[in-house]
């Protein structure tokens, strides 16, 4: 659904650089492709909610039929240059859809529903998920990156939620710790949470840091002075790093949405929450032996069932 599965199949009608692309198989497999310059993942999630809503129940108005002319065949002219240059082409997204690794799956012990009546940030808990399935993926946690709907503003975009902190770091420890008891290690998984929504609500309220710094650093550059220090700063290019690229793109449709990471030894991770489970797709780059999605989200698997337990959520079934 992604990428048509390469030049030899159905790339040819993906239109990679169009806003919205509604794609319907033949045998009843649907979904979108769209491209974010314009528009956030929650805006085109609204959009499939309401698509879906009306083909359920449509308008049974219609509009008079005009006879139309039959449509006649357009016949192209290729150079020799147009066909090698189509050539080159096909190679190159042959090569990337090659590299790129996807998993996705459905985690079906819990939802958001369950989340909420423990008084817990489905997001936020999701978040901390993640940072204890890379820190036992990889032994360290990493730049984290989750996009902030900046939409309460005029022309906003989006903001940065750092989802790696000294309260996820302190959480992830606990729990590679057999010593911890179970107590203290929900103690701290509900201090990560906690904290994760905070940051979330500052971001929400324009009281990010990531896109004053860009506004800053651009505006230095559009003004011929030179870049400051700060952004030449070991620390802070390692701070901006991210190697796990996520975002929750809720939907009522029981669909995820997916897409590639940010660098090439990193991770994307997009998640949609449904009241009784959670869709979750993972992608990396075969390129990087450091990094393999189906290994991310199976960690990510047995990290929410560990924090489910912890939460008290022991009922049976299967992820």
């Amino acid at each position: 659904m992604l990428h048509g599965g390469g030049s030899y199949s159905n790339s040819g009608n993906r239109w990679f650089d169009k806003t919205l692309q509604f794609i319907v198989g033949e045998d009843g497999s649907c979904g979108v492709l769209y491209e974010q310059a314009v528009a956030e993942g929650p805006p085109i999630a609204t959009i499939i909610d309401h698509v879906l809503d009306y083909c359920k129940d449509p308008d049974p108005v219609r509009a008079p039929l005009i006879p139309l002319p039959l449509p006649q065949k357009l016949y192209f002219r290729f150079t020799p240059e147009i066909k090698r240059d189509i050539e080159h082409a096909k190679r190159n997204l042959d090569i990337l859809i090659t590299d790129l690794d996807i998993t996705c799956f459905t985690y079906c012990k819990f939802g958001k529903e369950f989340l909420k009546r423990l008084g817990l940030s489905p997001d936020s808990f999701l978040q901390v998920a993640l940072q204890l399935a890379y820190y036992r993926a990889h032994g360290e946690l990493c730049a984290t990156a989750e996009s902030a709907s900046l939409r309460r503003f005029h022309r906003g975009r989006t903001e940065t939620i750092r989802s790696t902190t000294s309260a996820a770091l302190a959480f992830v420890q606990a729990m590679a710790d057999e010593d911890r008891q179970a107590s203290e290690k929900l103690s701290l998984l509900r201090e990560a949470v906690k904290v994760h929504s905070t940051l979330t609500e500052q971001a929400l309220d324009g009281q990010g840091i990531d896109r004053h710094l860009l506004g800053l650093k651009l505006e230095a550059i559009a003004d011929g002075f030179r870049v400051p220090e700060l952004f030449m700063d070991t620390s802070y290019a390692v701070a901006s790093y991210w190697k796990l690229s996520t975002g929750q793109v809720a939907a009522r449709t029981d669909c995820v949405m997916c897409y590639g990471p940010l660098v090439p030894d990193g991770y994307a991770v997009c998640y949609n929450p449904l009241p009784a489970h959670v869709n979750f797709s993972v992608t990396a780059f075969n390129c990087c032996e450091e990094t393999n999605a189906e290994h991310l989200a199976a960690n990510l698997q047995r990290a929410l069932d560990d924090m489910g337990a912890l939460l008290g959520n022991c009922k049976d079934g299967g992820s």
